[in-house]
């Protein structure tokens, strides 16, 4: 097993010369604890994996999530999350065009995703991209005015405004699928900063995806503060672009880490397999 640290803007690490169908659950913790939490991320390449391999090899990192709408799920395999515009059998898998804004995955939910996992099943013949930007970076570089209006608050986030129609809910009335949505993922509030419970260091967690409000300003001012905070996290200089390919298994910390799907010719057929780990740490830790 071969491992390249900090291949990409000196954030992730590359592992390649290992089938990871091989890795005993020691030897992926070991990775988890050492490795993940400092890079952001693990990049696998040149892997083959059937759908009870790749849940067997997501398993070794942690608890797999079923997610809590289930259009998204695999017919056979709900730990499985399919992002895809492709039709089997005449039948629609999964959702088309997820993931086109910046977020982490399930902040707008009391306990969000600690890992988040993608295998690629069908790749377009043109560019296809996952963006990413590191939040204890961003933090490092956000203006000092900016940072002190913001540490100590806590930001309410939300996934309503995300909702994916499908054929059921055709003819329902919009407050119906708010309030229907609201029940099964009430929106939950997190710290502005939080320290990351491996490493201490203190990270960002807003985005543009979920996070509605931030706490203790009225509402004018949480708005224009969340606007400054979003188009800062955003700079060009902050992201960090991974172009997939045929093999490729990504691993992130979705604390740290947020992303969103980038180049992408939307008109070829393409499928990605998510799988969200819960790694068995508590997401965070509210300092004293």
């Amino acid at each position: 097993m071969q491992i390249q640290e900090g291949f990409i803007k000196g954030t992730g690490a590359l592992v390649h010369g290992v089938d990871v169908r091989q890795l005993g659950g020691e030897e992926v913790r070991a990775l988890r604890e050492v490795l993940l939490y400092r890079q952001r991320f693990i990049l696998f390449r040149g892997q083959s994996l059937s759908n009870t391999e790749y849940i067997d090899f997501a398993r070794k990192f942690g608890t797999p999530q079923v997610y809590l709408q289930d259009n998204y799920h695999h017919p056979e395999h709900p730990e499985i999350f399919i992002s895809s515009n492709v039709s089997v059998n005449g039948k629609k898998l999964g959702v088309a065009r997820t993931g086109y804004y910046w977020h982490t995955d399930c902040s707008f939910q009391q306990t969000p995703l600690s890992l988040t996992m993608l295998y690629p099943q069908i790749l377009p013949k043109a560019r296809r991209e996952t963006l990413f930007i590191d939040m204890h970076a961003v933090l490092e570089r956000l203006p000092s005015g900016l940072r002190k209006r913001l540490e100590g608050h806590t930001a309410l986030h939300g996934g309503n405004g995300r909702y994916k129609v499908r054929e059921e809910d055709v003819g329902k009335p919009l407050h119906e699928l708010i309030e229907d949505e609201s029940r099964l993922a009430p929106p939950a509030r997190h710290p502005v900063v939080i320290p990351h419970v491996v490493t201490g260091e203190k990270f960002l967690y807003l985005n543009e995806g979920f996070t509605l409000s931030i706490d203790g300003y009225a509402s004018d001012e949480s708005k224009a503060l969340l606007s400054d905070t979003l188009a800062f996290i955003a700079r060009p200089e902050h992201i960090i672009t991974h172009e997939w390919q045929e093999g490729d298994i990504l691993v992130w910390d979705n604390r740290t880490m947020l992303h969103r799907s980038g180049a992408s010719p939307l008109h070829e057929p393409q499928m990605i397999y998510r799988i969200g780990i819960y790694d068995g740490h508590p997401f965070y830790t509210l300092e004293n």
